[in-house]
């Protein structure tokens, strides 16, 4: 029996670029505006169940903060493969810190991930398996 995976489209509002005299780093995102930080948000809402990755609470659009789970202070994207909804508590309490860290240190935040984080990037969620394995079997 196969498996079949849902593909999610994010439709992100589309804006004409205007040419800027600022040089652009490679490597380095930049943000489009509050138009495209909403599309994200509501698209990382209905990926992630209107539920925070971390602790499972229930949110609404105005109490859902983004998190990045690679933080961008540690060269992550802006991008939703690395964006996940996060309550404000969870989200200070990761804070910058890298996913192995905060799931090492919290594993209960890592099981969570794993169940709501439909989207992120499959090496992170493979590393959150990882690290909350490893948590619970320092803990036994």
């Amino acid at each position: 029996m196969s498996v079949r995976r849902q593909r999610h489209r994010v439709m992100l509002p589309t804006a004409r670029l205007r040419q800027s005299r600022r040089v652009q780093r490679p490597g380095v995102s930049h943000f489009r505006g509050a138009r495209f930080k909403r599309a994200i948000k509501r698209a990382t809402m209905r990926d992630c169940g209107r539920r925070c990755v971390y602790c499972a609470k229930a949110l609404d659009f105005e109490t859902a903060t983004l998190d990045h789970v690679y933080p961008l202070a540690h060269g992550g994207v802006h991008h939703p493969g690395n964006v996940v909804l996060a309550c404000h508590r969870c989200n200070q309490l990761k804070s910058d810190s890298l996913p192995y860290e905060f799931f090492a240190e919290y594993p209960w935040a890592g099981a969570n991930f794993m169940r709501y984080a439909r989207t992120v990037h499959r090496a992170l969620k493979r590393a959150a398996r990882r690290a909350v394995s490893l948590a619970y079997a320092q803990a036994a």
